[in-house]
């Protein structure tokens, strides 16, 4: 059956201002890092993206080497795009990214203008496009003169390959000598996509705020520190979870006794407040407006349904903000 657009779906997302630029994006954006490759059915993909366009959700985030295996991700839903989303491409931010290996040899990895103007014609090409809203350079590149990878980033935009483009996981100097570089050439940088949740605060040693400066949005990957901030182990680590699998994203040493234990008592307190403890964490990140949008990742629809939900109560009195600064202080 044909995908059918709630149209009533803008009405319970809240969409915020990217930095100084005119975009706005969705509180809340879908990551397509690790459950829509070869390995997930394609129809449960299918599934999630459209439940989340019908939440509200505008945004959709990709890598040229999600998957896996790499690549495969943005050929699922570049066929997701042409079956179910043809006529509503106007009302989609789509962003992918390089700066991680994607092909062996020389050309394939890091920051030279080769490997990212390649892989983005590779990312077009797979999902079906004659542009992406966002590019990002997914990390920087220690060899690759920085000036290097920001032209050839300008490049992309003055093709029409790209409208905007953004950083991801450049530390603050960094950062902020890039978007320099970007703002001499002509092309601003939109956004930068970090690392960031309650068990992973080095955004606020100085990037938000050189962010904020220079008027750059954010938009924070890993809320939810890979699950660690839900309900899942709260008894513990269940045998099918994902630091149980082997998964190289969570394991097992991760969850100390003492990370459990702050856990529950932060689990306690979003119980306090009406909600669970994956809706306040991704609350608290995007509790100064410094964030502009928190990244999710989805296997299941619920978990879309609790993430929205958050939107209801995602402000917190003082008193809150100092009991969880005091509990996260243990964790430093």
């Amino acid at each position: 059956m044909a995908f059918q657009a709630d149209p009533s779906r803008y009405q319970n997302m809240a969409y915020r201002r990217c930095g100084d630029s005119g975009l706005k994006l969705p509180a809340i954006s879908l990551g397509l890092w690790h459950n829509f490759g070869d390995t997930t059915l394609l129809e449960n993909s299918r599934q999630l993206v459209q439940h989340a366009f019908n939440l509200g959700i505008t945004h959709f985030d990709l890598a040229n080497n999600y998957g896996p295996p790499p690549g495969s991700a943005e050929c699922n839903f570049g066929r997701i795009l042409h079956e179910d989303f043809h006529s509503l491409r106007d009302e989609l931010i789509i962003s992918t990214k390089a700066g991680y290996t994607m092909w062996g040899g020389p050309y394939g990895d890091w920051g030279s203008r080769k490997y990212l103007i390649a892989s983005l014609d590779q990312s077009l090409r797979r999902m079906g496009l004659e542009y992406v809203d966002i590019f990002y350079h997914h990390r920087p590149d220690p060899e690759t003169p920085l000036k290097e990878t920001m032209r050839a980033l300008d490049h992309i935009v003055r093709q029409g390959k790209a409208l905007y483009v953004g950083l991801s996981n450049y530390p603050a100097a960094q950062a902020r000598e890039a978007i320099d570089i970007l703002n001499d050439l002509g092309t601003p940088c939109l956004i930068h996509q970090p690392k960031y949740s309650m068990f992973e605060r080095w955004v606020e040693d100085g990037l938000l705020d050189v962010l904020q400066e220079k008027g750059v949005g954010s938009i924070a990957f890993s809320p939810l520190a890979g699950g660690q901030l839900t309900d899942r182990y709260l008894q513990g680590i269940p045998a099918d979870s994902r630091a149980a699998s082997g998964s190289r994203f969570l394991n097992p040493e991760q969850l100390t006794t003492q990370k459990l234990d702050i856990v529950r008592v932060l689990n306690a307190l979003a119980q306090r407040r009406g909600q669970k403890l994956s809706q306040m964490a991704l609350a608290w990140v995007l509790r100064d407006d410094k964030v502009t949008s928190v990244l999710i990742g989805a296997s299941k629809i619920s978990q879309l349904d609790d993430a929205v939900g958050m939107l209801q109560n995602r402000h917190f009195t003082a008193d809150e903000r100092a009991e969880i600064d005091a509990i996260l202080s243990s964790t430093k």
